[in-house]
């Protein structure tokens, strides 16, 4: 039995004394989903190769012919005409099998110094480093759409909640401007994630390094890493930058979340802030009136998917010995959808964003519910003198009167007010409006107009960077 590649499909055949059965090459292979690591794959062969060509471990002319059946392999992959073989199993025994056939000697010489366990971390470590790239700039165009909507209604108001609960006034502009913040925190984890992942695992081979005399750090040059990783076993047998990468993504998910809860609940009727274009909503079979908001309803459910691969990540690695399993190989069909599912739900969110229409007078109707200048006239008193807790009280017992009279703080008449404090005047009722309310809290950070403005000519120079 030959252990020729050329040959025979399992480069490890000869150490076998019978064929692995069809069952179990299905249940081994990876290569339907790994074959996405193909690109990856085939940049850092080629930088590799020129690694051993420059240190005379393969010679000038193997180096030519393996940058020669790499384009080809390239060209056949891009053009949907490569022949991905279960019998290979994987993504790099295809390439590499496809290669042999390709340039001969050549091509069996690429693996030389090197490993498929070095050779598998490197690729993951390329997508990864590609994704977090990609949901950066995701990131910054749904800020940017966001930046847009607070713009258009930094003047727009609306009640702020807690506890679900109509609590103060704030405007629309500063409500969507959270969002940005928070996004703009992702943004700077994935950033920070990027750091770590672009560090080079190949040429710590199997586990323990190689006995030819290679040149990693010329490889990592090559390829764009910061650094080389500095154990072999470790290079080859931890996946927390991938578990890192989805806790990240896990917290942009969790961001889009809330957002879409809200977009949900402002858009129902019975709510009233906000249409979604029709485009991004879908009908009923049966109700025709019926106009549901499913992308945020299915953003919100997705998040879960992303939370779940999370889990499955941190429990893959949790019990392995060094240094290299067989486990490993899933982790890249909970990676593979996690960049999938997120690149996928920016996308659509930069462009749903744009098609938001906002309601100002539903959002103003309602703001005037629950007396939510309450602690504006709280704040009132406390200017007067009244020690806070006073105020707290004095206005707690006009909100009460107020509620058994069916009417507004604003609609009460300054008799009816003075009667909870000597100390309010004419000048209260500036106090108690919703324009004044929001403008009054003109500090960075605040609800006001003007500082909303300011906010998004902040966040527009941070996005021109």
């Amino acid at each position: 039995m030959t252990a020729q590649l050329s040959k025979k499909s399992e480069a490890w055949s000869a150490r076998f004394n019978e064929p692995v059965s069809d069952l179990v090459k299905r249940y081994t292979a990876s290569v339907f989903f790994d074959k996405r690591l193909a690109k990856a794959d085939i940049q850092g062969s080629l930088a590799h190769a020129e690694m051993l060509a420059a240190q005379g471990i393969i010679s000038a002319a193997d180096r030519a012919e393996i940058e020669r059946g790499m384009a080809q392999i390239s060209s056949e992959i891009e053009a949907g005409q490569f022949e991905w073989l279960l019998d290979l199993e994987d993504v790099h025994l295809n390439i590499e099998k496809r290669l042999t056939e390709l340039v001969g000697d050549a091509g069996k010489r690429l693996h030389t110094g090197r490993s498929r366990n070095d050779q598998v971390a490197t690729d993951i470590r390329l997508y990864v480093r590609s994704a977090i790239d990609d949901v950066v700039d995701l990131l910054a165009a749904l800020r940017g759409a966001l930046t847009d909507l607070a713009e258009k209604n930094a003047d727009t108001i609306m009640p702020g909640f807690t506890h679900m609960q109509v609590a103060q006034p704030i405007t629309f502009g500063h409500h969507m401007l959270a969002y940005v913040e928070m996004f703009g925190r992702d943004a700077e984890r994935m950033a920070d994630c990027r750091k770590r992942v672009n560090r080079l695992p190949l040429g710590a081979a199997a586990l323990a390094g190689t006995t030819f005399p290679i040149d990693r750090e010329r490889v990592a040059k090559t390829l764009g890493f910061d650094d080389v990783c500095h154990n072999s076993l470790d290079a080859v047998s931890d996946r927390d930058f991938a578990i890192e990468f989805t806790a990240a993504a896990s917290l942009i998910m969790t961001h889009v979340s809330r957002m879409s809860e809200e977009l949900v609940i402002w858009m129902s009727p019975r709510v009233g802030f906000i249409d979604i274009a029709d485009r991004f909503c879908t009908g009923s079979s049966i109700m025709p009136q019926k106009k549901n908001p499913d992308v945020p309803e299915l953003a919100r459910g997705k998040t879960g998917r992303v939370y779940g691969h999370l889990m499955g990540l941190l429990t893959l690695m949790k019990g392995q010995p060094l240094a290299y399993n067989k486990d490993n190989q899933e982790d890249k069909e909970p990676l593979f959808d996690t960049v999938d599912t997120v690149v996928d739900t920016l996308r659509i969110f930069a462009d749903m964003a744009g098609g938001i229409s906002v309601k100002p007078e539903a959002m103003r109707a309602a703001a005037l519910q629950g007396y939510a200048t309450a602690t504006d006239l709280a704040d009132y008193l406390v200017k007067k003198g009244l020690p806070f807790r006073d105020a707290h009280e004095a206005v707690a017992h006009a909100v009460r009167a107020c509620d058994d009279l069916k009417i507004d703080l604003s609609e009460m008449s300054l008799d009816q007010l003075r009667a909870y404090s000597a100390l309010i005047d004419d000048d209260v009722f500036a106090v108690l409006t919703l324009e004044g309310s929001v403008a009054a809290r003109d500090h960075v950070g605040g609800t006001a107009p003007n500082q909303v403005r300011k906010a998004i000519a902040r966040v527009r120079e941070q996005l021109a960077k």
